[in-house]
């Protein structure tokens, strides 16, 4: 009876530690399951362009709020379409306002990750490190401002795991904050001007299509496929001023490590 209680104690806590990490699967199973993150696409968004727009004039506000809570939720359950709702929020709201509600909707999304790893997994994955866990998590501690900014910077890694990792290392939650919203700024307003400029690029690959569907005739919708790809706004120009910013932001890193060389 003893061991089936503990069991059950062991059972309880766990539940209780995992649960908001357990409900963010569950409902991001449940959101690609129901096929609902196929939605976010620069298609849909040229389909239903006119709609929302009426929809928001006059609801400025309401508009605003429904779009921050949707990227929140879809950076906090790691589902992919950031990029496509930066784009959007620029096409719908303008550069400078669609820029910030993006920022916002971001930085509430990576908040919620990073807190769940923080208080569900920090614990376990502290006392099962081993040393060189140790060593890298203080090594990162140390300089995680410069780190994070520099991941935040330049997308080496997925946005959904630069989130997650700062709150097993046990990197302060400030620090946390202050560098996603600093380094996500320069990437976010650049989709977000892109996206102001998006009706012009609607408007030449709809024409593009249709005068390709006319020459195929019958069949033609295999052989002209239309299609809207925000990978394209990631030219070479905007990685490298990215790369860029993302060194400077090590430079106290490396200050750091040449001032302990020894003499």
């Amino acid at each position: 009876m003893d061991t089936v209680s503990d069991i059950a104690r062991g059972a309880a806590i766990w539940l209780k530690r995992l649960w908001p990490l357990l409900l963010l699967f569950a409902v991001a199973g449940f959101v690609v399951a129901m096929g609902w993150h196929r939605y976010l696409t620069l298609e849909q968004l040229a389909t239903h362009r006119f709609a929302l727009r009426a929809q928001i004039e006059g609801n400025l506000l309401l508009a605003l709020s429904v779009f921050i809570a949707l990227y929140a939720a879809i950076v906090a359950l790691s589902l992919p379409g950031g990029a496509v709702l930066t784009i959007a929020g620029g096409f719908l709201f303008g550069w400078l306002i669609g820029g910030a509600a993006s920022l916002i909707g971001a930085t509430i999304g990576a908040t919620v990750v990073f807190l769940i790893a923080r208080s569900a997994l920090r614990d376990v994955l502290v006392a099962r490190a081993g040393p060189a866990l140790k060593r890298f998590a203080e090594g990162f501690r140390e300089n995680a401002f410069s780190y994070l900014l520099f991941l935040r910077l330049v997308p080496i890694f997925p946005f959904w795991l630069v989130n997650l990792a700062p709150g097993l290392l046990g990197v302060p939650f400030a620090t946390y904050v202050l560098a996603t919203v600093l380094g996500i700024i320069p990437g976010t307003f650049a989709f977000s001007l892109a996206g102001s400029g998006l009706d012009s690029v609607i408007e030449a690959q709809q024409a593009a299509h249709q005068s390709c569907l006319a020459k195929a005739g019958e069949g033609g919708q295999e052989s002209c496929p239309y299609g809207l790809d925000p990978s394209l706004l990631l030219t070479p120009e905007l990685i490298a001023g990215l790369v860029a910013l993302g060194l400077v932001a090590l430079i106290p890193v490396a200050v750091k490590w040449f001032r302990r060389r020894p003499a």
